[in-house]
C-alpha cells in the first residue's frame, strides 16, 4: 500500500497515496477537474488539455491527470491562471463543434454544455467557419458517429484496442482535419460495442436503440443488477415513466453500466445491455389463468389462483403420491425465489431426484475472459448455496411422472400430457400454452432481489418499476401456495424473506439485505465456483 503524503488542495490540506494522479485525488474529496480524455480505465494520453491545474512552482499549468500526488505540493484548480486555461482549452475544443445541441441524443449527459455553463462563459475568438466532417454515420450493429461532434479524446479508440481488443476506431488526418472512423473494411460489432457510447464525453458516438427516443432528463435512474448471465454486472435501470409515449409504452428505456470493482468495473456486454427490452416484451405475462373444461385459459386473480392451485396439487399428492412429481426450477429465480421453493418442496415431499436446476440449453451461450460467462443465468452459485443441485439435468428425472412445476424455461414435449402442470415465468414460452396452471412472475426490473454470482458475490437488485398487472415475485407464488396448503410462509416482502434466509441458511449467516454497493462474499475467494 502507498504512503500516505499531505498535500494543499484548492486551500484544503488532504492526504493521498503518495503518486496518485491530482485528478484522482482531488476526486477523492468531491473536487471535479474537468476533463475529456481521461478515463481511470484506459490508457492515459493526455490529449484534452483541459484538466489543467496550477501548480506552486510550476512554470505553467500542469495536467492534472499527468501529474501525481507528492508530499507539500500546493495545487490550485480554481486559481484565475487555471480558470483561465481551462476556458482557453474548451474554447479550442469548441471551434469546429457544432451546435446542434436540441436535436442531439446527448443533451443532459453531455460533458461539453456542462463544462462550458462551469468552466466556459467566454466570448469566442474564433472568426472562421467551422469545418464539417460526416454526420449519422452507420459504424456497426449498435453504435452511429457523427464525425463533426468528435473532439477526439479517443476514449474510444483505446477501448477498442486495450479492452476489447478488437481494433476497429482510430483517428485519421491532421489537426482540423483529423476525423474519428473505423478501419477500412471493419465494423464496430465487437460484443462490447455499447461500452463506446457510454464514455463518448459528447454526442459522437450515440446507442442506435436509443437514438431520439427520450430525453435523458425524463428518465430515472436506479442502481440494479443485470441477470443475463453468471457475471451478473452492476447496471443502472433508466426508466421513463413520465414521457412513455416516447418509447412506445416501454417503461424501460435502457441499461447502463454501473461501477463495481470487483465484477465488471465500468463496462457491460452488449447481450446484457440490451436485455432490457424483456421487461416490456409482447410476451410479457400480466395475469395467471388456468385451463377450463374447454381446454381454453381462464384468467384468475393471484389469491384464488394459489388457494386453487394448492388444493388441486394437495389431492394429486395425496393420491398419487410426491414421488412422481417435479420441480423443473430455473437459474434465473433469485436466492429469495429459491429459498420459498425449497420451503414449498419440503412441504410437498419432493424427492430430490425429481428437482432440476441445471441451465436448459436456451440458457447456455457464448463466453469470454472480459466479462460475459456461458450461463446465461444469476444465481446458480446461490442454488448451490442453498443446497440444490445444479448438476442434475432433465435426462436424469425418474420416470413415470404425472405432475411437474416448471419456471421460466421450456419444459420437454413429454410434459405435454401430464395430468397436472405448472408454469411459472414474467415472459410466456412454447409450454405455457399447454400447462394446466400459468401464473404471471415479476421481472427483475420490478423485484427488490438477490443474486450470487459465479464467483460467490451476493449482489442486489433495486425495484426499478412495479410489477406488470397482476403478476408477483416468484417467492410470492411459492409462498401463496404453501400457504394454502397449511405450511408457514408469513413474509410479505423480499426483506423479510432474506432475515428468515440468513438465519437458516449457513451460507448467508450475517449477511444483510442492505448489502454494499459492490456486493458481499458468500465464501472466501478461493472456494468459489469457476
Amino acid at each position: 500500500m502507498a504512503k500516505l503524503v499531505k498535500f494543499n488542495l484548492d486551500g484544503r490540506e488532504i492526504e493521498a497515496p503518495e503518486g496518485q494522479l491530482v485528478i484522482e485525488a482531488a476526486k477523492d474529496v468531491g473536487i471535479e477537474v474537468p476533463h475529456y480524455c481521461y478515463h481511470p480505465g484506459l490508457g492515459n494520453p493526455g490529449v484534452c488539455r483541459l484538466c489543467v491545474c496550477e501548480v506552486e512552482g510550476a512554470p505553467k499549468p500542469q495536467m492534472s491527470c499527468r501529474t501525481a500526488v507528492r508530499e507539500g505540493m500546493k495545487v490550485r484548480t480554481d486559481s484565475p491562471v487555471a480558470r483561465r486555461a481551462q476556458a482557453a482549452s474548451l474554447e479550442f475544443h469548441l471551434a469546429n463543434h457544432p451546435l446542434d445541441c436540441p436535436v442531439c441524443d446527448q443533451a443532459g449527459e453531455c460533458h461539453l454544455q456542462d463544462y462550458y455553463q462551469g468552466y466556459g462563459l467566454y466570448k469566442s475568438s474564433v472568426r472562421e467557419d467551422k469545418r464539417h466532417k460526416q454526420k449519422r454515420k452507420d459504424i456497426g450493429r449498435a453504435v452511429m458517429l457523427d464525425q463533426e461532434r468528435c473532439i477526439q479524446c479517443t476514449r474510444c479508440v483505446r477501448f477498442t484496442d486495450e479492452v476489447s481488443k478488437t481494433h476497429e476506431l482510430g483517428v485519421f488526418g491532421r489537426g482540423d482535419r483529423s476525423v474519428l472512423d473505423v478501419y477500412p473494411g471493419m465494423r464496430l460489432d465487437n460484443p462490447y460495442s455499447g461500452n463506446v457510447v457510454d464514455i463518448c464525453p459528447v454526442g459522437a458516438l450515440t446507442d442506435k436503440d436509443f437514438r431520439f427516443s427520450v430525453r435523458a432528463w425524463y428518465l430515472d435512474k436506479t442502481p440494479s443488477l443485470c441477470t443475463g448471465c453468471a457475471r451478473v454486472c452492476s447496471i443502472e435501470v433508466h426508466t421513463n415513466t413520465r414521457r412513455p409515449w416516447h418509447t412506445d409504452g416501454r417503461r424501460v428505456a435502457r441499461y447502463k453500466p454501473r461501477y463495481n470493482t470487483e465484477v465488471n468495473r465500468w463496462w457491460i456486454c452488449d447481450e446484457g445491455r440490451y436485455s432490457y427490452k424483456s421487461a416490456d416484451s409482447p410476451t410479457r405475462l400480466k395475469a395467471s389463468s388456468t385451463l377450463g373444461a374447454d381446454g381454453h385459459a381462464v384468467q384468475v386473480a393471484p389469491a384464488d389462483a394459489a388457494a386453487r392451485l394448492g388444493s388441486e396439487l394437495g389431492r394429486h399428492i395425496s393420491e398419487r403420491g410426491a414421488d412422481g412429481f417435479a420441480f423443473i426450477l430455473s437459474g434465473t429465480l433469485s436466492c429469495e425465489d429459491l429459498f420459498a421453493a425449497k420451503q414449498l418442496i419440503s412441504r410437498l415431499g419432493v424427492p430430490a431426484s425429481n428437482i432440476v436446476l441445471a441451465p436448459a440449453p436456451e440458457q447456455l451461450g457464448e463466453q469470454d475472459d472480459i466479462l460475459r460467462r456461458a450461463e446465461k443465468v444469476p444465481n446458480l452459485y446461490g442454488a448451490t448455496a442453498l443446497g440444490f443441485d445444479v448438476s442434475r439435468s432433465l435426462d436424469r428425472l425418474k420416470a413415470p411422472l404425472w405432475g411437474a412445476w416448471v419456471v421460466d424455461r421450456e419444459a420437454p414435449a413429454a410434459f405435454k400430457g401430464l395430468p397436472f402442470t405448472v408454469w411459472q415465468g414474467p415472459n410466456a414460452v412454447r409450454f405455457t400454452s399447454e400447462a394446466r396452471w400459468v401464473l404471471a412472475a415479476s421481472h427483475t426490473v420490478e423485484e427488490k432481489a438477490t443474486y450470487a454470482n459465479f464467483q460467490g458475490r451476493l449482489q442486489r437488485a433495486n425495484r426499478a418499476v412495479e410489477s406488470l398487472g397482476e403478476s408477483q415475485p416468484d417467492w410470492a407464488w411459492f409462498g401463496a401456495v404453501l400457504r394454502a396448503m397449511g405450511g408457514d410462509f408469513p413474509h410479505q416482502c423480499a426483506g423479510s424473506v432474506f432475515k428468515a434466509m440468513s438465519a437458516a441458511e449457513p451460507a448467508f449467516h450475517g449477511l444483510s439485505f442492505d448489502l454494499p454497493a459492490e456486493g458481499a462474499p458468500l465464501v472466501a475467494a478461493e472456494e468459489a465456483v469457476r
